[in-house]
């Protein structure tokens, strides 16, 4: 069953060859090459579930020799975002990019970065996951061009500028861990690495080199413009998933490779951090004029609460109590990436029909798409961590461990972020149902407005109903230190 590891990788990275060499097919060719990596993530994710972690090492090499795919609880819950938020975004943009020049282009991209998502999220050394992290911000740059206006030309080559600047800092960290200890077996690592001066600052390159990829503040500023100016799909991933990718990595190293090497200190600095992060971004997503730049400011401040997360779970023993706290982190990453995913690509729809996205002129948007309003209004549940979504019991848990540590003193900012995060999901709202003629005319339901009220559905809904499954899920590690 192990050899079940390589499929989700090699069946996006087929399709996409398929997709360069019959262009004319690449709308089928596109939905199909993300549709059968879903199927083999949710076999993967039952594996791992009902048996434990997976490993798999191609060749028949030994893990440090080769190239080693791993599967544990973590990997598999960010595949089944990854794979299910893909997989409802390549429906939208079949519809999206149906008439597009640049359909070809678009396809062969698109299939190119879930294969490097799904690399990096199974990866189990150093080196391979520098390589996925490079290809995802190489193909996620060269989508965002795609809108091929001179505003999305000058936030993909700023996004360019600091990815590679990110990517260099991280691979100068590997190659201090590779000289200091011989090895980028992950596995290994995690039983090898003891704080010293080479762990110190080999981590902190690493963590440099992540924070700038997950545009933690003051490090946000490439992101903002290079979400708000991509196509309505594009945003949805880079918004959803990109960023994503490199808190998982930071949650790798700091939980299980760097667990005795982190200190309580550095924690708190990411932590603050990221409790400005939530109370800047969310005033910019308050005071912006236009949706798509709200959502991508409302991204800087969610992400902003995953990262506040660090000191309580650096202040927590391994065990049931920190394996509670990073299920809630997981948890709230989760949720932003289906209602993040979801509020773009409705705001993609009403691009496409008023031919703006200027909040003050949506007036009637909810007569003439009233699914896209009702999309809006879920995501935002999600958004604010209202019940019953998967944010509220997060952010309850989040709560919890904030007294069982004594770190009460992020609450007011918690308490902010979310009545901010209310005032701008109800100023959109306002204007939505306020009256106008904003969008045109009354349509019937659009098949791209179906794939985004249901990933809004997963963040309310499933998310909030079914959390215990990824409390379950968490704490099966396939690393030393246990995950969490």
């Amino acid at each position: 069953m192990n050899n079940l590891l390589i499929w989700p990788v090699a069946l996006p990275l087929l399709t996409a060859l398929l997709a360069l060499l019959w262009p004319r097919r690449s709308n089928w060719i596109g939905v199909a090459g993300t549709g059968l990596p879903l199927l083999a993530v949710l076999l993967v994710s039952w594996q791992v579930a009902a048996s434990g972690p997976l490993e798999l090492a191609l060749g028949g090499w030994a893990p440090g020799l080769g190239i080693a795919l791993r599967a544990d609880g973590l990997s598999v819950l960010m595949l089944l975002m990854s794979a299910l938020v893909t997989m409802a975004v390549a429906v939208y943009a079949s519809v999206y990019f149906a008439h597009a020049e640049r359909r070809g282009e678009f396809w062969v991209l698109w299939l190119l970065l879930i294969t490097a998502l799904h690399a990096l999220f199974l990866s189990g050394d150093l080196f391979n996951l520098y390589v996925t992290l490079e290809l995802l911000g190489l193909t996620a740059v060269v989508l965002a061009c795609l809108g091929g206006s001179r505003e999305s030309l000058q936030a993909a080559l700023r996004y360019l500028v600091l990815g590679l600047l990110g990517s260099l800092t991280f691979l100068i960290g590997v190659a201090l861990i590779y000289a200091g200890y011989g090895t980028l077996d992950m596995a290994a690592l995690g039983d090898a690495i003891v704080a010293g001066p080479t762990a110190w600052v080999a981590l902190s390159l690493m963590t440099g080199g992540l924070l700038i990829k997950s545009a933690l503040f003051p490090l946000h500023f490439w992101l903002p413009p290079a979400h708000a100016n991509a196509p309505a799909p594009v945003s949805a991933v880079l918004s959803a998933l990109v960023v994503k990718a490199a808190l998982y990595l930071i949650l790798r190293l700091w939980l299980e490779l760097f667990d005795g090497v982190v200190t309580q200190a550095a924690a708190v600095i990411v932590g603050v951090l990221g409790a400005i992060a939530v109370v800047w971004g969310s005033w910019a997503a308050l005071q912006a004029e236009r949706l798509k730049l709200m959502a991508a400011y409302s991204t800087v401040a969610q992400l902003g609460y995953l990262f506040m997360f660090m000191p309580l779970l650096a202040a927590l023993p391994e065990g049931a109590g920190r394996e509670l706290a990073l299920g809630a982190l997981v948890l709230l990453a989760l949720t932003h990436g289906f209602a993040k995913s979801a509020f773009f690509l409705a705001a993609g729809i009403i691009m496409q029909r008023a031919g703006h996205d200027r909040i003050a002129e949506l007036g009637g948007t909810a007569r003439s798409l009233p699914v896209t309003a009702f999309t809006i209004a879920l995501a935002g549940v999600a958004l604010i961590g209202l019940p019953p979504s998967g944010s509220f019991l997060a952010k309850w848990q989040m709560l919890s461990t904030l007294f069982v540590t004594g770190q009460w003193v992020w609450l007011p900012v918690i308490a902010v972020g979310t009545l901010l995060a209310g005032a701008y999901i109800f100023r959109l709202l306002g204007h939505a149902f306020a009256p106008g003629e904003g969008v045109g005319p009354s349509l019937s339901v659009g098949r791209e407005e179906i794939p985004a009220v249901l990933l809004a559905l997963i963040a309310t809904l499933l998310l909030g109903f079914w959390a215990s499954a990824v409390w379950e899920l968490v704490p099966i590690s396939a690393y030393a230190g246990g995950g969490a």
